[in-house]
């Protein structure tokens, strides 16, 4: 019997873009089918986030019921450098990941905490 691993997803649009000094919020969701994940860890740009860095302001909030864990990630006051690839990676599911695009000024294509 073939069992698919589980599958992380970031709830969203694929490319999220949101404007100098706002916030960046994305959220991990992963459907459990057996145990959910330990741990859920989140990386930026191939490196793990490090939420005791000086730059402050990332946080990180965990949920876990019997069916799914929800995993997410705060930034606030975003900066040109938080810009980049943002990846959830679970314990025991595979990861998923997102483009965060933070713009300097004034564009139509910005749109605040649009993910849902």
């Amino acid at each position: 019997m073939y069992v698919a691993a589980a599958q992380a997803k970031i709830l969203g649009p694929e490319d999220v873009y949101v404007k100098k000094g706002s916030t960046i919020s994305l959220t991990c969701s992963v459907n459990v089918q057996s145990t959910p994940p330990s741990s859920v860890s989140w990386h930026h740009g191939g490196a793990v986030l490090d939420f005791n860095s000086p730059r402050g302001g990332v946080s990180l909030e965990t949920e876990k019921t019997e069916s799914s864990t929800t995993s997410r990630l705060l930034v606030t006051q975003a900066r040109l450098t938080d810009s980049g690839n943002y990846t959830c990676i679970p314990s025991n599911a595979n990861p998923a990941s997102v483009m965060v695009h933070v713009l300097n000024g004034k564009s139509r294509f910005y749109s605040l905490n649009s993910r849902s």
